[in-house]
Parts: C-alpha cells; sequence; structure tokens
C-alpha cells in the first residue's frame, strides 16, 4: 500500500499500485505539472482519498485532479476506465516503483533527452 499527499497535506491518499509506471510526455502533462508528469495506476476502488479534490476536464475523455488549496497535480482518470493514475512525485517515503516506459513522446519538449533506455511509445 502506498501513501501520497499534496504540498499544504489537504488532501492524502493511499491505494495499491496496479504493475507499470510511466512518464508522460503529451503537452497537457507538461503544462499541468511543468516538465514530463511520471505516474502509476490503481484501480479506482483502491484508492482511499482524504480531503477535497477539484476536478479539471482536460479534455472530452479525461479529467484531472488536484488539491484547490495549493494546486498540486494528484490524479488523472480517463472517462471510461475503471482505474486512476496517481503523480509518482506526491508519495510520502519509499516507493519501490521505477519507470517502466516513456509515452507521448512525440510530443516532449526539446530542452530534454530520453536517455534512460526504457520503452518509448511516440503516442
Amino acid at each position: 500500500m502506498l501513501k501520497g499527499s499534496c504540498n499544504c497535506k489537504g488532501v492524502a491518499f493511499t491505494v495499491e499500485p496496479l504493475p507499470g509506471s510511466s512518464a508522460c510526455h503529451c503537452g497537457q502533462c507538461r503544462k499541468q505539472s511543468g516538465h514530463h508528469w511520471a505516474s502509476a495506476e490503481g484501480r479506482v476502488q483502491d484508492f482511499s482519498i482524504s480531503g477535497e479534490v477539484r476536478w479539471y476536464a482536460a479534455s472530452g475523455s479525461a479529467k484531472r485532479g488536484f488539491c484547490p488549496t495549493c494546486g498540486c497535480f494528484l490524479f488523472w482518470k480517463h472517462n471510461d476506465e475503471e482505474k486512476m493514475s496517481f503523480s509518482l512525485g506526491v508519495l510520502d517515503g519509499p516507493t519501490g516503483l521505477r519507470l517502466q516506459k516513456h509515452i507521448f513522446t512525440a510530443f516532449k519538449g526539446d530542452y530534454y533527452d530520453i536517455a534512460d533506455g526504457l520503452p518509448q511509445r511516440e503516442n
């Protein structure tokens, strides 16, 4: 079980992660996070969330959850899926997780290279 929280500790969560973690390089994730967004996912029913999460409809098919007090970007949820992604950067303490892939690399910023040898998916 992993525990995470926002900067102000107003939102906290626990989750049992599913296998797989990724770094998303799409334009929305880069703008929301300030770089690429590293995340893992869990089944919605396996999350326990305390505090208020505000949701932003990032597109017609997905939404992003954040703390309304400190603005910390915590979650990403596709409208038609029973799983939800969570930011690796908000986890409290050691995670035991490792990135497994890069996604939407066709949209990555020109100011960095992906050189860790992990699989890359252009979209």
